[in-house]
């Protein structure tokens, strides 16, 4: 366990616009900043981060947290490794207290993929570096392909020895277990005898956005027919090929430096490039591209350069995928290099300034790119030419009309023109494409609705204190302006803090969990006579209440300054919009006090009804009846005085 000290000083360290600006694109907007989401596609940015407070919303996804939580969502992490991690970051060090045996083994089962990982990547390292076998090798490798000794230990190339069950031992030797190392994809049994899998190869660790290794791809150096060329990590809870682009933690600040990402096919094209100097670069490994590396790019840039060798093999690999670049918004353009080039040799022999003077004049976009390949392919082949210009027109269909209209009606010219087709045909077939998709996309909707939805919290999430889905708005609206004004002043009190606890009852609040925030607010309050500060609530011990605190507290979007000045929108600021907000949530909890007693007073006129009409009967009546009118004049002074909020009015009849 973290001690709660440590956790303070990295909570109080840690600046959330630093640490999310190394996964997103942040801008700043007002006091607060924006960016696209990471955590769904989206095409405007809806995601925003309050410096101020040390949170984070999307108002697209509904996602909130702090900073805590991000790298948790982000990465896939526990709370105490999410701590770690920016622990690490700051270059603090964790005091925990003493772990049990069986604690120690718990974390070992939870973390094992990740721990053995990096184990083997350190290995890996040290025996390319450090052994004789490794050196004449392995390094003798990576020297001929130019690598220098700083550009290798930045992505921690590595060597597993020929002899076949080196790694193997080392890592049982080392308390790794002989199943861990199998899922891990770094050992293997065949008849009973364990062998590594990597033997004879150079490794390249293959690592998440921060840092850490999920996976391994491996090069045989000795000519056998029978082995491939590479090897990857099989898929496991780390590595998921679809969801991984190398090079990303060490290319993700130029890139978003940059605005630009540039995508190769390879390993070493994306070392190569970065010791030229090009650093704003990643791979797909030889995949074509996927969402959720698309998602990964998209959070940094949207601007996406793919770079292929010029056969044929390079352009049928640059067609793939390009649709759904497409379909997020991305600027994709697509650059051939000079024949019998790649990358890395092209850098090698050019340099980094030339490089990108080439990549820059010969940018191409994904249309005109497919019309080119498409009709050198097609030549006079009306079959070809036809099965072209309906690929053409799937491929402007995934363009965001609404968003992008200039760009597909420019595409939609050019694709008729250049393959002589009439452009009002062409537009049918496009409008034929967008609506096949959205008829799927309605379709797979509807599916989702009927099918039960997977349970997917785990044992930890499920001891978590849960905050209730259907939760009373007003009674979280209390909340939060108890947090966030409780310590400022209000007419006739010392603060607002005094003002609420003086007029609200604790048993109006029916919510369980506001009312359990409420009551712990105001015994801090009277234990160190002083209101909690923000802090203390967006750093709750539970995580599912740290969730709800950043989605409560998180400012709404500012207003633009094209619909203040065109508009005359204007929204309440400073004490205006504290003192509105007050009064209003106070006027909830007022009003529903004088139901309860419109209630219970109606309760008993009843009552009274079927007793004997004697004068002690008169009196009674009367004085109910009194009370009844008075109570329903209060009622209609309160909606009158704050006739902008609205209220369920039935909700206590």
């Amino acid at each position: 366990m973290i001690s709660q000290a440590s956790v303070n000083e990295v909570m109080n360290r840690a600046d959330i616009v630093d640490v999310l600006g190394q996964f997103v694109r942040l801008r700043k907007r007002g006091t607060n900043y924006i960016a696209n989401c990471p955590f769904h596609n989206e095409k405007t940015p809806s995601f925003n981060v309050s410096p101020a407070k040390g949170i984070y919303k999307c108002f697209g996804c509904g996602k909130a947290g702090n900073v805590v939580t991000f790298i948790q969502e982000h990465e896939k992490l526990t709370y105490p490794e999410a701590m770690h991690w920016l622990a690490d970051y700051y270059k603090i060090t964790l005091e925990e207290t003493e772990r049990s045996p069986e604690q120690q083994q718990k974390q070992l089962a939870e973390e094992g993929l990740r721990i053995l990982n990096e184990f083997a990547a350190t290995w890996f390292h040290d025996t390319l570096l450090h052994t004789d076998e490794g050196q004449l090798i392995g390094l003798s490798y990576f020297k001929q392909r130019g690598f220098r000794k700083d550009i290798i230990e930045r992505f921690r190339l590595g060597y597993n020895p020929e002899q076949g069950d080196t790694f193997y031992h080392t890592a049982v030797a080392k308390g790794y277990k002989a199943d861990m190392l199998e899922r891990a994809g770094l050992a293997k049994n065949r008849n009973g005898i364990y062998h590594d899998v990597y033997r004879g190869r150079v490794i390249f660790p293959i690592q998440s956005m921060t840092g850490r290794i999920l996976g391994f791809g491996a090069r045989i150096l000795k000519s056998n027919e029978k082995a491939p060329k590479y090897i990857n990590t099989p898929e496991n809870e780390l590595y998921i090929k679809s969801k991984v682009l190398y090079g990303m933690y060490q290319s993700r600040q130029a890139i978003g430096k940059q605005d630009e990402c540039l995508l190769v096919e390879g390993y070493t094209d994306v070392i190569s490039l970065h010791q030229g100097g090009v650093e704003n670069v990643v791979s797909s490994s030889g995949t074509s591209l996927t969402e959720d590396q698309l998602r990964l790019i998209g959070q940094l840039t949207k601007n996406l350069t793919i770079l292929y060798d010029g056969d044929a093999a390079g352009i049928k690999a640059a067609l793939r995928g390009l649709d759904m670049a497409l379909g997020q918004s991305f600027n994709v353009q697509l650059v051939l290099l000079p024949e019998g080039e790649d990358p890395d040799s092209f850098v090698q022999k050019s340099g980094a300034s030339k490089f990108h003077e080439y990549i820059k004049s010969h940018k191409q976009d994904v249309i005109s790119f497919r019309l080119q390949v498409g009709l050198n392919d097609a030549g006079t082949d009306p079959v070809k030419r036809s099965k072209l210009v309906n690929e053409i027109a799937e491929s402007i269909s995934k363009i965001n009309k609404a968003e992008d209209f200039s760009l597909q009606t420019h595409y939609t010219r050019e694709a008729a023109r250049k393959l002589d087709v009439d452009e009002a045909g062409l537009i049918n077939l496009i409008n034929k494409y967008i609506r096949d998709r959205i008829e799927n996309e309605q379709k797979h909707a509807r599916r989702e609705e009927v099918l039960p939805k997977p349970e997917t919290l785990t044992p930890d999430q499920e001891q978590e204190i849960k905050v209730p889905a259907n939760d009373e708005p007003q009674e979280w609206q209390l909340l939060k302006v108890l947090i966030e004004y409780g310590h400022q002043p209000y007419e006739g009190y010392d603060s607002v803090a005094k003002l609420i606890e003086d007029r609200v009852d604790a048993e109006l609040i029916e919510q369980p969990l506001v009312r359990k925030l409420f009551l712990e607010y105001f015994d801090h309050y009277q234990r160190f006579g002083a209101t909690p500060e923000l802090h203390y609530f967006i750093n709750y011990p539970q995580q599912a209440i740290r969730d709800k605190m950043a989605s409560l507290l998180h400012p709404p979007p500012d207003i633009s300054i094209m619909w203040r000045e065109k508009y005359g929108i204007e929204t309440l600021s400073g004490a205006m919009m504290y003192v509105n907000d007050v009064d209003s949530t106070l006027s909830y909890f007022e009003l529903k006090k004088v139901r309860i007693m419109l209630k219970k007073t109606a309760e008993e006129i009843k009552a009274e009804e079927g007793k004997p009409k004697d004068e002690i009967y008169q009196v009674k009546i009367t004085v109910l009846q009194e009370n009844y009118m008075r109570l329903r004049k209060i009622e209609k002074e309160i909606i009158q005085k704050h006739k902008p909020v609205v209220y369920d009015l039935n909700k206590f009849r």
